[in-house]
């Protein structure tokens, strides 16, 4: 006999993404705010690096102790100049953080479908890993310019032109996460309140709302 956790049904999972400075965060908490449990593959990652991470283990015996700072954290800077440098070495890491992320996001999905809740899963390279689309229910692109991306960037980071750019080029392009969306919330020219109202209509559209964050489909 089955148990009640194998026969509970999988939450609908609505795949978020877009490309830097496109505003794909602020909707993240918007969602957030309407019910749904976000997993974001970007804090995932990140936890697993920092220190005590799952991934620190295996990070310092692939790298050894240069590839982790003072507090014991990933080395960001000397990782980032590795894997640019040595495409293996950039397999390598992924071979380590991916499937801890995977796993963990399968925990959080478990929690959800034990709450009830749908979920945003928050993949800022959704199509560019490739492997994302099957395991989603829909996929949702915030879109806007590239000059917007750029300006949006380029104010909140203070990295150059040349470098926001450098960033965009290794990302997939718009034409590409537009023809992968089943939703597009074009966040160009939009205030706060206007991008909220986008997000609540979608949400009502997709059958969810805030009252109702318990209810699947």
């Amino acid at each position: 006999m089955s148990s009640a956790s194998e026969q509970r049904p999988r939450p609908f999972r609505l795949g978020l993404t877009g490309g830097i400075g496109s505003g794909k965060s602020t909707v993240a908490q918007m969602l957030a705010d309407l019910g749904a449990a976000v997993i974001d593959a970007d804090a995932l990652s990140r936890a697993s690096t920092a220190a005590g991470g799952a991934a620190i283990p295996a990070i310092l015996e692939a790298f050894g102790a240069q590839a982790l700072d003072p507090s014991g954290a990933m080395n960001r800077a000397f990782i980032r100049e590795l894997a640019f440098a040595d495409p293996a070495a950039k397999a390598k890491l992924e071979a380590i953080i991916h499937p801890i992320v995977r796993s963990q996001a399968e925990l959080a999905l478990a929690e959800a479908a034990a709450k009830g809740q749908w979920v945003v899963q928050d993949v800022p390279l959704l199509v560019e890993s490739g492997r994302w689309r099957g395991a989603l229910s829909a996929v949702l692109v915030i879109d806007c310019e590239e000059a917007t991306q750029m300006a949006r960037v380029q104010a909140r980071s203070g990295l150059t032109a040349a470098q926001v750019r450098g960033i965009m080029a290794s990302q997939a392009s718009r034409a590409q996460r537009l023809a992968a969306a089943d939703h597009v919330i074009y966040n160009e020219g939009l205030s706060l309140q206007a991008l909220a109202t986008e997000v609540q209509q979608l949400v009502s559209a997709l059958g969810f709302h805030q009252d109702a964050a318990r209810q699947g489909l």
